[in-house]
């Protein structure tokens, strides 16, 4: 797989994923001893597993949008993977930290979203840094 369809797979994703935040019947409540936050509008767990409220779906759709115009060009693609590399690392680290989990009370990153967060970090260093990006022929 090449970083242009890297681009446009994880784009998809992200962007279904911000669609499935808004649909109240996919979230369970918070659990009694989660962190709070001030933006508590469709606050729940997505899936009964990650923690999202509005603010998370909205860049979750951000993340889906860049995505899916990165995949139109080989440099734009490089930047998304890397750029997520950072992004998603930087989360999952907050993640991690008492006070840092809720993005300062505004967005809930705790629980599984540690690890969802250190994964797209992960494969996304693979697909920016690692992988040798040539222009594709037709």
């Amino acid at each position: 797989m090449n970083v242009r369809r890297f681009a446009m797979i994880f784009g998809l994703i992200y962007l279904l994923v911000g669609i499935a935040g808004f649909i109240p019947q996919l979230l369970q409540p918070p659990a009694g001893d989660a962190p709070q936050v001030a933006v508590d509008t469709l606050h729940g767990n997505l899936l009964g597993l990650f923690p999202v409220n509005v603010l998370h779906t909205i860049v979750h759709l951000l993340i889906g949008v860049w995505g899916l115009a990165a995949a139109k060009s080989l440099g734009a693609s490089v930047t998304y993977a890397r750029s997520l590399a950072v992004i998603y690392g930087v989360l999952a680290i907050m993640g991690l930290i008492p006070g840092m989990n809720t993005v300062f009370g505004l967005i809930p990153i705790h629980g599984h979203d540690v690890w969802l967060h250190a994964g797209t970090a992960l494969i996304s260093a693979y697909f920016g840094f690692a992988v040798k990006h040539e222009v594709q022929r037709a």
